[in-house]
């Protein structure tokens, strides 16, 4: 793998609220599911008495090269794993899980990642480059109709046809798109009509992104192993980046909060009607002073729920 420069920048968003409602035990130990760059991990750590415990996930080999330092902390460790490794987690083992879902600003910022239409770069969006194929090498042997699925169900793009139609025509003209910039200049000559201040490219790039690393499978496995791997009392924390993670964290705290459905007169316990997960208050969204010092937070969205005994 080439040398990549680990200097990008990085701001955690809804640090302290994260936090807050994560750590409740300071003798605990907890999963920082995705490291990042380590903002909400070292914060975790700082609550943390002698014997708390703390294990970062994160499948970007750049991602945990940067956390070498928080090594000398004995309450750390990392591990070069989705988060859906949670599977593997003993039962009943741990006091919290954080999950801070999508991508990051280093990997957004870094052109030779493929993330970005405003970077050109190798069509590449794989949060683990080293295992995997890349959006360009799928896009060689995808149908125009599994391209048109992804596009439309995952970026919500009305325009999703019309894309996959010059996606394949360019594809049997001369080649897939190879870079951020051919496959963004190829949306922005199909959709001829968007929101002000969006891009045409912005919801075929998350799109892509989303399929390539099957991001809200990782999320659905993430959030069963949850539940097997808190202990009563544990606290889930997720932060979510778009509509489309925010519901299913929303419908999944939901069903797992209602469990069965029995008349609510009758003398059962919660644990006994199937409930394994409470919602901890509502939906929390970064304050304005926090969006006006980092436009990439203005979408996020926290949710806590904590695992019945």
């Amino acid at each position: 793998m080439p040398t990549v420069s680990l200097t990008c920048t990085h701001t955690t968003v809804l640090l302290q609220e994260a936090v807050d409602a994560l750590v409740h035990d300071p003798l605990g130990a907890y999963i920082d599911a995705t490291f990042g760059r380590g903002g909400h991990s070292r914060a975790i750590l700082a609550r943390l008495g002698p014997n708390g415990r703390l294990c970062a996930f994160d499948q970007d080999p750049q991602a945990v090269q940067s956390a070498q330092d928080l090594l000398q902390d004995p309450r750390f460790s990392i591990r070069h794993v989705p988060f859906s490794s949670l599977r593997d987690w003993p039962a009943a083992s741990l006091s919290g899980v954080l999950l801070d879902i999508g991508v990051s600003s280093p990997q957004i910022d870094q052109a030779e990642r493929g993330f970005s239409f405003r970077h050109d770069g190798p069509l590449d969006m794989r949060m683990d480059p080293t295992r995997g194929r890349s959006v360009h090498q799928w896009l060689v042997t995808a149908s125009q109709e599994e391209i048109a699925g992804v596009i439309r169900d995952h970026g919500e793009e009305r325009f999703a046809v019309q894309i996959a139609k010059a996606i394949v025509a360019r594809r049997e003209e001369r080649g897939a798109p190879a870079s951020t910039a051919e496959l963004a200049q190829l949306v922005a000559g199909t959709v001829k009509t968007r929101e002000p201040g969006q891009d045409p490219a912005t919801r075929t790039f998350q799109a892509f992104r989303i399929h390539i690393n099957a991001e809200l499978e990782e999320l659905q496995q993430a959030l069963e192993a949850s539940i097997h791997a808190l202990q009563p009392g544990g606290r889930l924390v997720v932060i979510s980046f778009h509509s489309l993670e925010d519901r299913q964290v929303k419908r999944f705290i939901r069903d797992q909060e209602q469990g069965i459905k029995l008349p609510k007169n009758l003398p059962v316990r919660d644990v006994d009607r199937g409930v394994r997960l409470k919602k901890i208050g509502k939906a929390i969204k970064p304050e304005s002073s926090e969006v006006d010092g980092n436009v990439r937070s203005r979408s996020a969205v926290m949710r806590v729920a904590e695992r019945v005994a």
